[in-house]
């Protein structure tokens, strides 16, 4: 039985490595030991910094000097491959970047994390531009799930979930601009947080301009509220970030709803239906609040916000590119992202901006439905699982179609959204309860999944596969 005290894997590794038991060295040996015979199967990480290795004797060296290396001291980091790393191609999981030069600097994230002692041991896979719930592409092919390797971790940011959920590292960066730290959480048995829009900066502009942020992914909810902590705070250029990071409390809602769907896509099928029921219910008796269930009608009238996603991430991500490049690099494009340029090709201006328009409309219809002391619970993803490759496993068609997810709404509200082990399916992949709070409480989610954690405690790592620490 795991106690009810908190798990904080991230500051005990510190902890050892600031003890030297294990030094720095080790462990960032024992990362990209465990990268060179684990990941083929999974094929999670594309690139590993073997300069990593110095780095971590660096740190063992002001350890031993008596300095303090920060509260990441030493902790091996995988960064996804769109995230700079200075030394390391971004690819964006594109054949078209396949030959792109090493970054001349760190990107926002990974310098935060590394200013605070992590150790960048390689970087992660990720679908085409992470315009995907799965992860697989032209260039380095599908990633895994650890869980079940027929299975996908999810995406965009898959790569980061599967390294973590097979003890490849500790810590791997995730961004969300529709679901992609929250999926790859739920399949992965993982925690994930998108935090409000606005927490953490972001720079440079990001492709989806109002939708993405960056976010923690974390073995337990302890680990995620130490990396937004340090991932929070403003940048130069970005106009919706918050001027100062938010003040984090330990903060209970006093009412929480429970809905299937963020969209009306129709019933859950089995087993997600079964396992929500069953988290629905031990969130109600556990936890010790009410839980009013309500159909996702309720939740937002104004339009189709999962197609208004869409028209709005499609738009802003080929504009970005430039038509003439996407025209001329049409064919080299994946099947996938080729079908995002067509569509963004076929949508008028008009419904671009009647798109962005209607956001308001659904941000004041979810904080008018929370207020400022209830929380929504839905599943995370509405499948139990998909194949590597994208395809649902009982049809063979795409398998990350809009009824798949329940998380790009809260990208076009803003509100900040958190996923949770919250059980297994028959064919051995986690289950995900995602608990969405009022804008700016992000404090709120964190607490509310703290008590989860304490009452329905998740292995840390899937099965054969060893955490650090252990």
């Amino acid at each position: 039985m795991v106690s009810a005290t908190l798990r904080r894997m991230l500051e005990e590794l510190a902890l050892a490595v600031r003890n030297r038991r294990p030094s720095a060295e080790e462990l960032v040996r024992t990362s990209l030991e465990r990268i060179e015979r684990l990941n083929p199967p999974i094929n999670a990480v594309i690139s590993v910094r073997g300069q990593a290795l110095d780095e971590a004797r660096e740190t063992d060296g002001r350890i031993a000097a008596g300095d303090d290396p920060g509260p990441l001291a030493g902790i091996p980091l995988l960064v996804k491959d769109m995230e700079a790393v200075e030394g390391v191609p971004c690819t964006y999981g594109s054949v078209v970047f396949a030959d792109a030069p090493p970054a001349d600097a760190d990107g926002l994230i990974p310098r935060r994390l590394k200013a605070a002692g992590a150790i960048v041991v390689g970087k992660t896979n990720q679908p085409e531009f992470a315009f995907a719930g799965y992860t697989d592409n032209l260039l380095y092919g599908a990633t895994a799930n650890p869980w079940n390797v027929e299975a996908s971790p999810g995406g965009s940011s898959g790569g980061s979930g599967a390294a973590m959920a097979a003890g490849l590292a500790p810590i791997a960066t995730a961004t969300d601009g529709g679901g992609s730290i929250r999926i790859p959480a739920a399949w992965c048995g993982l925690v994930g947080l998108k935090p409000t829009n606005g927490v953490i900066g972001r720079w440079p502009i990001p492709e989806w301009i109002d939708l993405s942020t960056y976010g923690p992914l974390g073995h337990t909810v302890a680990d995620v509220r130490l990396l937004l902590e340090l991932e929070a705070g403003p940048v130069p250029g970005d106009p919706s970030a918050l001027p100062r990071p938010l003040e984090m409390s330990v903060a209970m809602p006093s009412r929480a709803f429970a809905s299937p769907r963020l969209v009306d896509y129709g019933p859950l099928p089995e087993p997600v239906e079964s396992l929500f029921g069953a988290a629905v219910d031990a969130f109600e008796r556990e936890i010790g609040l009410p839980v009013e269930r309500i159909d996702p009608e309720r939740i937002f009238r104004a339009g189709h916000v999962s197609e208004d996603w869409v028209v709005i991430c499609a738009t802003e991500h080929v504009h970005h590119l430039g038509w003439e490049f996407c025209e001329a690099n049409l064919d080299r494009f994946s099947p996938m992202f080729r079908g995002v340029v067509e569509f963004a090709r076929r949508t008028p201006f008009e419904e671009y901006l009647a798109a962005r328009r209607r956001r308001f409309d659904y941000v004041r219809e979810l904080d008018l439905l929370l207020g400022d002391d209830a929380v929504l619970l839905t599943p995370t993803n509405c499948f139990a699982w998909i194949r590597a490759d994208g395809t649902h496993p009982a049809t063979g068609k795409v398998g990350d179609s809009p009824d798949a997810f329940n998380t790009d709404p809260q990208n076009v509200t803003g509100h900040p959204a958190i996923s949770v082990p919250a059980g297994l399916s028959p064919a051995g992949v986690p289950f995900g309860l995602e608990i969405t709070a009022p804008r700016f409480r992000d404090d709120m989610a964190l607490t509310v999944a703290e008590a989860w954690e304490r009452t329905n405690p998740w292995p840390l790592v899937a099965p054969g596969y060893e955490p650090f620490g252990a």
